[in-house]
């Protein structure tokens, strides 16, 4: 859902705004919960100095690190990156991706609840930018609606999908996929997290 790899996430010139609560909120949650920084690490599955960077608010985190730990502390994505004193999670539209075209970003809205929740976003790619995702949990799904351009999804073990403008595609994320610009002008596209 959320994932990018590390390597893209080091060049981007700015942090996204959605990491603006993430130290503060993973510090109080692993508070609340009695974990240690060593304890922690182990159940997200990332290193005590990456907790650490993400505490001091000093570490560039990808978006699946981010699952990782919401997952770990037992809380939602967005309870970890919206504001501490926002009553819902209706509005938080927050940046939470920038590419390395100034035309590639994902914004994340709002969510509502689902089986877990639900998450509404607005993507966009640059030409040729590609969005590499993490395999989700078995009953997560996604929703994509094409507004600009032509988006192509490539999901492991079938053949690209290229929608539209106009067009859609749903499909369950539990195996690694990407998101590509494989045109030469951006693409828009609003996507829908269901888990």
């Amino acid at each position: 859902m959320h994932s990018q790899d590390a390597a893209t996430q080091d060049r981007l010139p700015e942090r996204p705004d959605v990491l603006a609560h993430v130290a503060g909120n993973v510090r109080a949650l692993r508070a609340e919960r009695g974990l240690s920084q060593d304890a922690l690490a182990a159940q997200a599955d990332v290193s005590r100095r990456m907790i650490s960077g993400i505490e001091s608010g000093e570490a560039n985190v990808s978006l699946s690190t981010l699952d990782r730990l919401a997952q770990a502390l037992d809380v939602s994505f967005s309870r970890l990156v919206r504001p501490p004193d926002m009553r819902d999670n209706s509005r938080i539209d927050s940046l939470a991706w920038r590419g390395i075209s100034d035309d590639s970003r994902a914004t994340l809205l709002g969510t509502v609840p689902a089986a877990r929740e639900a998450e509404l976003w607005t993507w966009s790619l640059g030409a040729h930018e590609v969005y590499p995702a993490e395999a989700d949990a078995a009953n997560w799904h996604e929703m994509l609606y094409v507004m600009e351009g032509v988006l192509t999804v490539e999901r492991d073990g079938e053949a690209p999908s290229r929608v539209a403008a106009g067009d859609f595609l749903i499909f369950t994320s539990d195996r690694p996929y990407l998101f590509a610009n494989r045109e030469a002008d951006p693409v828009r596209f609003v996507r829908n997290v269901v888990f």
